[in-house]
């Protein structure tokens, strides 16, 4: 068998899928209303796959599962950022889609192995911005992706509400900032996702997961 390729990945993530605020599938239950639609968006400040340097690049997947995500029969689709040459675009390809990746120990492994219908990967100019402290940002893709996250507000007062999400042992984040969410996704994966679940979070992964 050939060995796998240590992988390190530091950086921030948004995402938004169509979950209420809070997402049960963070807490083991199923999705709001039986399926699952998502768009996230990577940046990484410190990454390396091997002797592949990826800093500073960016990156964005979208899911679909009819059902709930352990369920299986998802679909997927990567956009990568166009300014990764050759070798960043295949190490990429390679940590999203869970490959040199122990079992079950990143988000990445879980949602491709339950993807079974993988659309060819799009390289193009990415731009992710997003502050977590403030809840803000956006996700774009010129005709693919527009998603964009602000404070949830209390429905009386307008003001702004603040939750987080904790999850010690996660293989995502172990610490998410809660966001209102909105997505217009085109194409082959389309969808339209509004005032939904979205989350803000510094990432530290490697091929075991949580890393230090």
């Amino acid at each position: 068998m050939a060995s796998k390729t240590d992988w390190t990945i530091k950086g921030r993530e948004l995402a938004n899928c169509n979950c209420s605020y809070g997402c049960p599938c963070q807490f083991n239950a199923l999705p709001t209303d039986g399926s699952c639609r998502a768009v996230a968006g990577y940046i990484i400040d410190e990454g390396w796959y091997g002797k592949v340097r990826l800093d500073g690049l960016k990156a964005v997947t979208i899911y679909s599962w009819p059902q709930a995500v352990h369920q299986g029969n998802g679909t997927m689709k990567f956009i990568i950022d166009q300014q990764a040459d050759g070798p960043q675009r295949a190490a990429l390809e390679k940590i999203l889609s869970g490959d040199d990746t122990e079992d079950m120990a990143t988000m990445w492994w879980v949602f491709n192995k339950m993807s079974p219908n993988k659309l060819p990967t799009v390289f193009a100019s990415v731009d992710i911005s997003f502050d977590i402290d403030k809840r803000t940002g956006h996700i774009k893709v010129a005709g693919v992706v527009d998603t964009r996250a602000e404070p949830i507000r209390n429905p009386v007062t307008g003001a702004e509400h603040q939750a987080r999400i904790n999850l010690p042992h996660g293989f995502e984040f172990t610490m998410a900032e809660v966001a209102s969410g909105t997505s217009t996704v085109s194409g082959d994966l389309a969808m339209q996702l509004s005032g939904s679940h979205s989350h803000m979070a510094r990432l530290s992964l490697n091929q075991s997961g949580q890393a230090a």
